[in-house]
């Protein structure tokens, strides 16, 4: 590596300007949200804190990273200074389309939980929490992540606020809960951020997530409504009509014949394709050429093992696609362990709304920018084979890992979207 290094200083010295461009691409698109100077600065720093090696990116370490000796001034642009969260939101959700944008992409939903001590904490109470696997002292977030082929990231992302805190007026007034914030479900937060991708004309055709929005009558048919293709996870216990009387989703299936039962790959995994096997059911024709199906997957090493979906989508889509959609899901549990281990996503010390919802954008934003850098990252070797395979000379060796920046970007470009086939 030291030889390609010294063999090639002058490339790796563009490589380096090309990764610092484009993080100051990034500020320079959310700096006009930020009218005074100090926070502009201060952003820049806290971004490129994200990026780098420092293990824990709270305001002490971001700040110290940025070489001031106190946490003052990012504590102050997460919480005192002037600048809308859900501005940078819409300067994110541009770039993330921008440069990932594609009519094939799906929209994939799912909370996570962010463990706490104490009970001052926005939205913080005693709930399950998917992460831990458990019932904890935890904040729930509920996100819409973006796949495509290039590679998948953060989107949108909402603070579920339980009914104890939606009524508690103190609490609300102590953590800075606006107002017009009332108690609302987690599928009715995920409807939320699909509307307002649906409003900046997103492109995506299908809406994927767990039984915590296919469970959800009110959500699919408001997907239904607006013929937006859906597949959803339900439990076995999901009732569906089966002539005249209703059955569980598990005690049809397994009626069903064994020949109806197809392998497919739900996409590619870290160990290669992740195979399963199928079997659908046409469940109710619907308006404009439309159908839903009640779908099943099983383990092929585990056979008892059988999770269970609804989908909704055009008439002639195929059981392959239906599979290879809901494989998707896989991404944005992998964008949480990246969001998380990488760039920080829960390792902030705030405990107001606004805190919250700050950080976390930031943080979405940081992931993005490395999601983006990897998929031109990949796209580049191709590219440069194209070009010598025209014009007679050998491609370069693309982007190696010397000459990428340090920090989360030169652990997270080869993790970030590194199944982006699937």
């Amino acid at each position: 590596m030291i030889k390609h290094i010294a063999d090639q200083p002058n490339q790796t010295l563009r490589e380096a300007h090309h990764w610092a461009g484009r993080l100051e691409t990034i500020v320079e698109l959310i700096a006009p949200r930020f009218a005074r100077s100090e926070p502009r600065t201060r952003v820049a720093a806290f971004l490129r804190g994200l990026l780098s090696p420092i293990e824990r990116k709270n305001g002490w370490q971001l700040a110290e990273g940025a070489g001031h000796q106190k946490p003052y001034g990012m504590q102050h642009l997460l919480g005192r200074a002037e600048w809308s969260a859900d501005e940078v939101r819409e300067d994110l959700r541009a770039y993330v389309v921008e440069h990932l944008g594609d009519e094939e992409a799906v929209a994939v939903l799912d909370e996570t939980g962010f463990l706490k001590k104490g009970i001052k904490s926005v939205g913080v109470a005693r709930q399950y929490s998917g992460t831990a696997g458990r019932v904890e002292n935890c904040q729930i977030g509920v996100f819409l992540v973006y796949a495509t082929s290039s590679g998948h990231t953060f989107l949108d992302r909402e603070l579920y606020l339980p009914k104890v805190w939606a009524t508690d007026v103190r609490r609300r007034a102590e953590a800075g809960v606006p107002e017009g914030v009332v108690f609302a479900t987690k599928p009715q937060l995920a409807r939320r951020m699909i509307e307002r991708a649906l409003e900046a004309k997103v492109p995506f055709r299908w809406v994927t997530g767990d039984s915590v929005y296919g469970n959800d009558w009110r959500m699919r048919s408001w997907l239904e409504e607006r013929s937006i293709s859906y597949v959803l996870g339900v439990t076995a216990q999901y009732r569906i009509f089966t002539g005249d009387a209703r059955h569980w989703a598990a005690t049809v299936v397994s009626k069903l014949p064994e020949k109806k039962w197809q392998r497919c790959s739900c996409g590619a995994g870290s160990k290669g394709e992740r195979r399963y096997d199928w079997v659908w059911l046409p469940l109710r024709e619907l308006e404009g050429g439309r159908r839903r199906w009640l779908l099943a997957r099983r383990s092929i090493s585990k056979p008892e093992e059988i999770a269970y979906y609804v989908a909704s989508g055009p008439r002639q889509t195929t059981l392959e696609e239906l599979a290879r959609v809901a494989g998707r899901r896989w991404t944005v549990e992998e964008s949480f362990e990246t969001g998380k281990g990488e760039v920080g996503l829960d390792q902030y010390e705030v405990r107001s709304w606004t805190g919250w919802y700050r950080h976390i954008t930031l943080a979405m934003l940081a992931h993005a920018y490395l999601t983006v850098i990897r998929a031109e990252a990949v796209a580049q070797p191709e590219e440069e084979k194209k070009e010598g395979g025209k014009e007679g000379r050998a491609p370069s060796r693309g982007v190696d890992s010397a000459d990428r920046p340090r920090g989360a970007a030169a652990r997270l470009v080869d993790r970030v979207g590194a199944h982006a086939d699937a």
